[in-house]
């Protein structure tokens, strides 16, 4: 006997026509919902995301089959992800039935569903069937019963979940029918292979065999019609988010992490800097909304909203989506969602990484910062406005002689380019390395790794200018562009040929963003640099090294900016280290809360977000935390004087620990 079952058993093959026809409406209906949406999107300005077809693709299927983006959640995202896997391979499943009903079978008198190819299919769709109404009831109990309080439910959500559940229960009630009317009573082996539609059909099995198949027949169309309504409904509710997440993978930005386009500011026909109404967003920044499905695992990764501040990634991108859809495009975006809301981002990025749809959220927030910077000259304190003024006279935040950026140095065995000295690689300090008196002593523990790995080290000293990282981020693009010129042509005008910081903002800066304006030299972090020094035996750190705990801070331009986690673990592993990781690590770290310009400004709102991430490094109980960056470094220094933890934690950069190592080893 040869395992199958007649498709369209109880209905006959009189259905085909008014079923074609009908589904033809539905996704008319469906494309024209979503052409309808093209509109909106249009009132952005234009942007490429089409180049390079096929890597968009292929990320498009990676992450939209793999739920890659959706498993980086734990419990909610493996819900979300196994109802996912489990409705498209019931999708799969409808598609293998219509091209053997009405193709294969038909035309060819091919027919493939059968035999023991038909028992595994018939099994595997009923599990995940099974599957799908289990994920879906906890996706329900979270949504309506244990959601949190910042998660409302709208009638969409009640509708989309509503019809799902129905999809799926009214197609293992068909399915019960016809296995209590033609299965069950014979007792066939077919039946055990349709485990969830054999308890289905225990529920017909006491019903007279008329009755079961006119319910089998109202039943099928019951389930058809949801089917259709389901289709209807998708650009018109959140259920659209089935496409425009997918389509958001292949439009994904495959620049740089961190990318910001220069505005042309000697173009004297630009009116707007920035991005004031919604007409200065591009297409993609209001896609992005129909792609938000307010699943809130940004604002859950926050460190603004996490600790009391008015920022809500999630809720920024439904606001512009209100706006973008309301009556009023000239609405001011910035009033919008506030100005607090603005100044309180530290673009640490972890909103966009975690972010299961793609959603681009920093530059967003960098461009009305732009705004409300070179249009209004607003800034988030005076403080910050007497940094910037600093930074435009001095070439530093600080306010002190540009003449003493080198004095940092006095002592070391370092070249002076300007003196004419020649170097193995040009140490681009920074001004807190220049400045700051904690910072300078990494700079001078960088130098000494350098010396016994027999390097020659050059500095810019007094040319050497503030990179105008923190300038950008808080939107003065003038300014940034200004530092950036003058940086470059330093530079280049030595003839360098490898570049080394100690800050990751300056890295990420020279090695990104001054490529816009001509410098195509090498740049690398020293927490590389000193691995690679190590790997290559240039340092001595064998033998003599006392062991000790820390627990280790991800900077977020290192981590999520340039997915550069492992190299600093290792290279404490090797000097001795045994980390006791915080809860919140590698890219899932929580920031300092210097970035974004921060680093310039009062943290006025909420609770300080530097205390709580000494908190969470406290909570290791180890005596040692190490960072990176001279922001973090700055930020832990108060942190833990503020926070009440000088007796119990002490904060170095991988420099200064892997300098007493080597000192250790000698």
């Amino acid at each position: 006997m040869e395992f199958t079952r007649e498709i369209y058993w109880n209905i006959g093959s009189g259905v085909i026509l008014p079923m074609y026809l009908l589904s033809f409406v539905a996704i008319a209906l469906c494309i024209w919902g979503f052409y309808r949406r093209i509109a909106l999107y249009r009132q952005g300005k234009d942007v490429e995301r089409f180049d390079q077809p096929a890597v968009r693709i292929h990320a498009m299927l990676r992450l939209a089959l793999q739920q890659t983006k959706v498993l980086r959640v734990k419990k909610r995202g493996g819900f979300h992800a196994f109802f996912f896997w489990s409705f498209l391979l019931l999708f799969i499943g409808t598609l293998l039935i219509m091209l053997q009903a009405d193709l294969t079978d038909p035309v060819f008198g091919y027919v493939f569903l059968k035999g023991t190819f038909y028992l595994l299919f018939s099994l595997v769709l009923d599990i995940a069937g099974a599957v799908g109404i289990v994920m879906l009831a906890f996706l329900m109990a979270r949504r309506f019963f244990t959601q949190p309080k910042e998660i409302e439910s709208i009638r969409d959500d009640y509708a989309i979940h509503g019809m799902l559940f129905a999809i799926l229960v009214t197609g293992f009630l068909v399915e019960g029918a016809r296995m209590a009317a033609t299965e069950i009573p014979q007792a066939s082996t077919l039946m055990w292979y349709s485990p969830v539609g054999l308890v289905f059909g225990q529920l017909f099995t006491s019903l007279h065999a008329d009755t079961v198949l006119a319910l089998h027949s109202a039943l099928w169309w019951l389930h058809f019609l949801i089917v259709l309504a389901f289709i209807v409904a998708i650009p018109f509710t959140k259920l659209r988010h089935i496409f425009t997440i997918p389509a958001n993978y292949f439009l994904g930005d495959l620049r740089a992490k961190g990318t910001l386009a220069p505005i042309p500011l000697e173009d004297e026909t630009i009116e707007q800097y920035g991005v004031s109404t919604i007409h200065d967003l591009t297409w993609k920044d209001i896609f992005d909304t129909d792609a938000c499905i307010s699943c809130q695992r940004c604002q859950d990764r926050c460190p603004a909203y996490v600790t009391d501040k008015p920022l809500s990634p999630m809720k920024l991108i439904q606001q512009i989506g209100e706006v973008a859809v309301g009556e009023n495009p000239q609405t001011s975006l910035a009033e919008c969602v506030t100005h607090d809301v603005l100044w309180s981002c530290t673009t640490c990025r972890a909103c966009q990484d975690i972010c299961p749809a793609n959603v681009e959220h920093v530059n967003k927030i960098i461009g009305m910062r732009q705004s409300l910077s070179l249009m209004e000259g607003e800034f988030p304190g005076d403080e910050v406005r007497t940094a910037i003024g600093n930074i435009e006279v001095n070439g530093n935040p600080f306010g002190l002689a540009y003449a003493s950026r080198g004095d940092w140095a006095d002592g070391l065995d370092v070249a002076r380019l300007s003196e004419g000295e020649t170097a193995d690689i040009l140490y681009f300090a920074g001004c807190y390395a220049s400045f700051d008196k904690r910072n300078r002593d990494v700079a001078r523990s960088f130098i000494a790794i350098c010396n016994a790995a027999g390097l020659r080290v050059g500095i810019l000293g007094k040319e050497e200018k503030c990179c105008g990282e923190p300038v950008r981020k808080l939107g003065n693009e003038y300014l940034f562009q200004m530092q950036a010129t003058e940086n470059v042509e330093t530079i280049k005008g030595y003839g360098v040929s490898r570049i080394v910081t100690t800050c990751p903002h300056c890295f990420n800066t020279l090695s990104r963003d001054y490529k816009d304006f001509g410098l195509d030299i090498p740049v690398e972090h020293h927490s590389i640099f000193i691995q690679t020094l190590i790997d290559e035996g240039k340092l001595d750190i064998a033998g003599g090294l006392e062991a000790f705990s820390a627990t280790y801070h991800d900077s977020c331009y290192l981590s999520r900016y340039k997915d550069i986690t492992q190299e600093p673990r290792k290279t404490l592993a090797q000097v001795g280290g045994t980390i006791q990781e915080m809860e919140k690590h590698g890219i899932d770290g929580f920031c300092c809360g210097a970035g974004g310009g921060r680093i310039l400004a009062e943290e006025t709102l909420g609770k300080r977000i530097n205390v709580e991430r000494v908190r969470m490094a406290a909570e290791t109980n180890v005596p040692l935390l190490v960072a990176n960056c001279p922001f973090c470094l700055t930020m832990f220094e108060d942190g833990i004087k503020t926070g009440g933890f000088e007796e119990n934690l002490k904060v170095m950069d991988l420099a200064e620990v892997v300098v007493n190592k080597l000192s250790l080893s000698k």
